[in-house]
């Protein structure tokens, strides 16, 4: 009898998150422990002054590959910018981009500027599948991140009606169908209520 090994997923928070116990982050965390998935969900280094330096180094520190079974990242809000900018270097079987902060947006926030300066998203292929998750309504990518990255980057999209931000302020705590996803990359992603 084979099993199949299980999955390694890779959970990446954003600007300013502690991983508080309210967002779907943390929620996912635990749901994909009890099903018997190992679950990277690293504090990044400095979360409400970060440096670019410092996440790219977190990133290739707990984004090796397993040596066995699937290997799936999930970033959020700043760490889309983060992962965009290694995506060529993480060996990853699939990607879920949720929530990515505008490009205006971001280089008008001092403490994340440095996140968007210089990336070229015509220089960005990534390797692995990439889906964006993204919600109208996000003060924080008022155009829409379609316009900015999944129509750019050709990425498959699901567009969350009056989702905002996907996270906690909100109502994105448990999120079902990011846990359907992760384990059945054919899912699509909706909202939580």
């Amino acid at each position: 009898m084979t099993t199949t090994p299980p999955k390694t997923f890779l959970i990446l928070h954003g600007f300013e998150n502690h991983r508080p116990e309210g967002h779907w982050q943390h929620w996912l965390a635990g749901q994909l422990r009890e099903r018997g998935h190992a679950v990277r969900y690293p504090q990044l280094p400095e979360p409400d002054a970060p440096v670019l330096a410092d996440w790219l180094d977190a990133l290739e520190e707990h984004g090796a590959r397993p040596e066995e079974g699937e290997f799936v990242v999930l970033a959020h809000s700043l760490s889309v910018l983060l992962w965009l900018r290694a995506a060529a270097t993480v060996d990853a079987d699939r990607v879920l981009l949720v929530a990515p902060p505008s490009p205006p947006v971001t280089a008008s926030v001092p403490e994340i500027a440095a996140f968007g300066e210089g990336l070229d998203l015509d220089a960005v292929r990534p390797e692995a599948p990439a889906r964006l998750v993204y919600g109208d309504g996000d003060p924080y990518c008022p155009e829409g991140a379609d316009v900015h990255y999944g129509i750019p980057l050709g990425l498959d999209m699901d567009h969350v009606p009056g989702g905002g931000h996907l996270n906690p302020a909100f109502g994105y705590g448990a999120w079902a169908s990011v846990l359907d996803w992760c384990e059945n990359p054919e899912t699509r992603v909706g909202g939580c209520r």
